[in-house]
This record gives C-alpha cells, sequence and structure tokens, in this order.
C-alpha cells in the first residue's frame, strides 16, 4: 500500500537537460538528417547548424519566444514521417543519452506513491518514447499543427515553456485531485524556476549555474543524474 501522505503528490520532471543530456535541437537535427532525399538532408542540416547562434540569442531573451522560432523550421514536414522517425529517434539519440541516475529517480517517487509526469518543451511524439520506456503515463509536451497532414511550423496552444509550465502543472493537479504542496518538480535550468516553485518539494538537478545560486539560497535538494 502506498504511503497516505503521498497518494495526492505528483513528480514533475523536466526532460532536457535534467533527465536526458540531450535537446529539441538534437531532435530537429536527427530529422534534417533523414529527410527523403540525400539533397534534402544536406539542405536541412546546414541550415539548421546555420541557425544554432539565432537560436542560442532568442532561447538567452524568452523561452517562448525561442519555441515559436524553432518550430518554425518544421514546417512542411509530413506528419506520417515525423511520427515514423520519432521512435527511430528515440532508439539512435534519446535512448542511449538517458542520464545513468534517470531511472533511479524514478523509481524512488513512484516508491513514494507519486504519480510521475513528464513537461517538456520537446514535441509530443517525440517525448512519448521516452515516457513509455520510462513507464511514465502522463506527458505534458508541445504539439505541432498540422494541416492536410503536413506541418505548418505553428506550435498548438497552450506553450510549454517558462511559467506557463506552473500553470499547467496546475491545471494537470486540478483535474487529477492533487497536492502541489506534497508534490515534487526537477529541472535544470532557471527558465524553470516557476515550474520549481510550483510545488512544495523542488529540486534542481544538474543545475546550470543560475539555478544553483536559487537552490543554495532556498536549500532546496541539488542532485546530479551524470
Amino acid at each position: 500500500m502506498q504511503p497516505k501522505k503521498f497518494e495526492r503528490s505528483a513528480a514533475f520532471y523536466d526532460v532536457d537537460g535534467t533527465l536526458i543530456r540531450t535537446n529539441i535541437v538534437h531532435a530537429f537535427a536527427y530529422y534534417a538528417m533523414n529527410q527523403p532525399t540525400l539533397s534534402r538532408s544536406a539542405w536541412a542540416s546546414l541550415k539548421t547548424a546555420a541557425s544554432i547562434p539565432l537560436f542560442a540569442v532568442a532561447d538567452k531573451l524568452s523561452r517562448k519566444l525561442f519555441n515559436q522560432m524553432f518550430y518554425q523550421y518544421y514546417a512542411g514536414q509530413s506528419e506520417d514521417r515525423l511520427l515514423v522517425l520519432a521512435e527511430d529517434l528515440f532508439e539512435e539519440v534519446i535512448k542511449p543519452a538517458i542520464f545513468p541516475g534517470t531511472p533511479d529517480l524514478i523509481a524512488e517517487a513512484k516508491r513514494a506513491g507519486c504519480r510521475p509526469v513528464l513537461v517538456s518543451g520537446g514535441l509530443d511524439f517525440t517525448v512519448l518514447p521516452l515516457a513509455r520506456y520510462l513507464d511514465i503515463p502522463d506527458v505534458i509536451a508541445n504539439s505541432l499543427e498540422f494541416e492536410a497532414g503536413y506541418a505548418t511550423g505553428r506550435l498548438g496552444k497552450p506553450f510549454v515553456a517558462g511559467a506557463t509550465k506552473s500553470v499547467l502543472m496546475q491545471d494537470f493537479a486540478k483535474k487529477h485531485g492533487l497536492e502541489l504542496a506534497q508534490s515534487w518538480a526537477y529541472s535544470d535550468s532557471y527558465s524553470d524556476y516557476p515550474m520549481l516553485a510550483a510545488v512544495g518539494r523542488p529540486t534542481a538537478v544538474n543545475p546550470d549555474t543560475r539555478l544553483r545560486i536559487v537552490a543554495r539560497s532556498y536549500d532546496w535538494p541539488i542532485i546530479d543524474l551524470r
């Protein structure tokens, strides 16, 4: 029987940099390198590489702005192809990038009676194979808009990034009868401060410099899964 005090709690996990060492740019690069023709693969790969400095600037200004700019590069991609390649992406890129401590961290939360939830700015179809592998039934992630079977380059709303993560976590908790004050959240990035501050038990995982400083000032646990 699960401990009673945890039966209404959840464990919310950021994904990129927290549970795995790759990020959404790695995912898109995989799609770029696996276009239907060699010439299209080469062009998409060069375009992605040339845009990395722009992505870095946008990410520093606003995670929401970064997402809006970045996912425009998916415009014109076939939905069927994206879904099929998502399984190969997991096996070849994401699965080898899972941090050694990730399975134990999730198993610990399950033993405590927590409901594990992935909260990712990545695309839902790229996060779902990871969720299945880690036996996590609930995923909060971004979704692409499709028209006539092809990506428009626009994200569906709400965007999963920054402060919006905490709002979506609150909605999830309300829907499932969970108490955020009794819940955990895990992230590596200062941009996820609102996500961490929304729960009673925040934890910095493989933290960047700014998050490490904040975690120390609030006496939040700091762990390294690498």
